[in-house]
């Protein structure tokens, strides 16, 4: 894989003129709508878990509402800063900032302006808490992963705990606190994005390689490390997965799902690190993209019946 453009694809710098976009279009890319809806997700459920029957609606609806602003915001934000690394590869460099379509300053001040909206709104109609813990998620990400991204590869673990702090904001806007309960979801949420950005980085690895960002199948490139780091994490995803049980979020009903689905995703890290192959990256990110979803479901429909 190259990150080099081919001679039928924009030059990389200047403005795409092989498909319309429109400014609209642009602001909202901005705002990486498919990669928050996971995002979204995990702030449902953790807020499906937290309430009861008798929660608003409303309620619900601002905490969507102000963790999406947030979430896009910090998406904008890092736009702008990684425009000049964005550029140097083929899946990023049609990023409107990245592209030219959209200046810096408008790129810096619709991700800050969305990033106040949503605290705001997170501050007035839901609870000060979640709006601090949403704030605080999107300065980690945008003030810290993303600086780290060219320096280190432990930037995958930093950019997991703003990652994971969506479990933790759907919880606070339901309960309005961090009890133990937040921080059980907030790490298999962690566990879970080890496996799925490590395969994301080996598929990716020669363009990461050629912006200069220092993620571990860069700085390791024959790929050990990574997969077995794949391994070690999936494994360690399988218990956190089950501790919604101990703390009485789940019966023993849902154990049997989180194993499943856990031994599943085991056995596409475990063929991912014997094998070390792009399809075999790729089963495990797709694997992984569906583990999310259905443990979320398997977990909140237990806890509504039980």
């Amino acid at each position: 894989m190259s990150a080099s453009p081919s001679h039928a694809e924009p030059i990389v710098g200047t403005p795409s003129k092989t498909r319309e976009h429109t400014r609209s279009g642009d602001f909202l890319s901005l705002t990486k709508p498919r990669l928050n809806f996971l995002v979204l997700l995990t702030t449902l459920a953790a807020y499906s878990l937290g309430s009861d029957e008798s929660a608003a609606l409303m309620l619900l609806i601002h905490t969507l509402v102000g963790t999406a602003l947030v979430a896009g915001g910090a998406s904008a934000l890092n736009q702008v800063w990684e425009r000049e690394t964005d550029r140097l590869m083929r899946r990023t460099r049609l990023r409107p900032v990245a592209n030219l379509r959209l200046t810096s300053k408008e790129a810096q001040f619709f991700g800050l302006a969305l990033n106040l909206l949503g605290a705001a709104e997170l501050w007035l109609f839901v609870n000060p808490l979640t709006a601090i813990v949403a704030a605080f998620t999107s300065a980690s990400y945008v003030l810290f992963y993303t600086p780290l991204k060219t320096r280190s590869s432990l930037s995958t673990i930093v950019g997991a705990l703003p990652g994971a702090l969506p479990a933790v904001i759907g919880w606070a806007a339901a309960t309005n606190s961090l009890s133990i309960e937040a921080w059980v979801l907030f790490a298999i949420v962690f566990m879970w994005q080890m496996p799925h950005f490590l395969a994301i980085a080996w598929m990716y690895r020669d363009e990461y390689a050629a912006a200069g960002i220092q993620l571990l199948p860069v700085i390791e490139p024959d790929g050990r490390s990574t997969g077995r780091q794949a391994v070690i994490y999936t494994a360690a995803l399988i218990p956190a997965s089950l501790m919604p049980t101990l703390v009485g979020l789940a019966s023993p009903w849902y154990l049997m799902g989180a194993i499943t689905l856990g031994a599943v995703l085991m056995l596409f890290a475990v063929e991912f690190s014997s094998t070390r192959t792009i399809d075999g990256a790729r089963r495990l990110f797709f694997g992984s993209i569906l583990y999310l979803p259905l443990l979320w479901t398997i977990l909140v429909l237990d806890h509504r019946l039980h």
